[in-house]
């Protein structure tokens, strides 16, 4: 399947506009809802947040074209939840509301109560991990993304390497040390860690009209992704600095 959603940086989208600093944090109640529905149902333990991600992604191009931000995630979640088992589709159409006398759900002990919402979401999921893959690069070294883009593992499956960055030249700018491959735990075939690195590129290597070429788009990218740059184009800073 096409990558629909991976539309970072493309032209005839229009210009990104900020809400006002006075906008409501949700347009809507039912936004609100959306949200406190997908962090309840993510402490239920059945996925992680690539298999989250990816579950977005693979909405159909004409839903997810056609879908509002928080139509998508709750889209997403209803999928999630039947493909897991933890409920029916009959259940999300409220056909067996009522039905079961008082036998609690057996991943009822796991409730999110709202009480309870600022602890994990303040302590988080750290992905860092050891690997015994060792790092090809250091900071400085030019490197080139790999080309074709996509997912080396699934055949149309979750990437973090954005369609506009694929076969771009930049520069390491930080070793993040390893880190989990979402491309891998996305399809439950192991967390995979590797090095993690954030990576500078010019805007002129990304987009054919930049408005200001000069600037920098800096990505966290795994090694996997990246191969040296035989032929790289000189650094401004290191000149500045000789």
């Amino acid at each position: 399947m096409s990558r629909l959603h991976d539309m970072g940086g493309r032209f005839g989208d229009g210009p990104v506009v900020p809400d006002a600093a006075a906008a409501p944090v949700f347009e809507t109640d039912w936004h609100a809802r959306a949200l406190a529905l997908t962090l309840a149902c993510g402490a239920l333990g059945q996925w992680n947040i690539d298999v989250w991600r990816h579950a977005r992604e693979r909405l159909s191009p004409k839903d997810y074209s056609r879908f509002s931000y928080y139509e998508k995630w709750t889209s997403a979640l209803e999928d999630r939840l039947v493909d897991t088992g933890v409920l029916t589709r009959e259940d999300l159409l409220g056909n067996r509301l009522g039905q079961g006398g008082d036998d609690l759900h057996v991943l009822a002990s796991r409730a999110l109560r709202a009480d309870a919402v600022a602890a994990p979401l303040g302590k988080g999921g750290p992905a860092s991990r050891d690997s015994d893959i060792a790092p090809h690069f250091v900071v400085g070294d030019a490197v080139r993304t790999r080309h074709p883009g996509g997912s080396a593992l699934v055949d149309g499956g979750h990437t973090r390497l954005p369609d506009y960055a694929v076969g771009a030249r930049g520069r390491i700018m930080l070793h993040h040390g390893a880190h989990v491959l979402p491309d891998s735990r996305a399809h439950g075939l192991g967390e995979a860690p590797e090095p993690l690195y954030a990576v500078a590129f010019k805007a002129s290597q990304l987009w054919t009209h930049p408005e200001h070429p000069g600037d920098e788009v800096v990505l966290d990218l795994w090694q996997s992704y990246l191969q040296p740059d035989p032929n790289p184009e000189p650094d401004p800073n290191v000149e500045a600095s000789a």
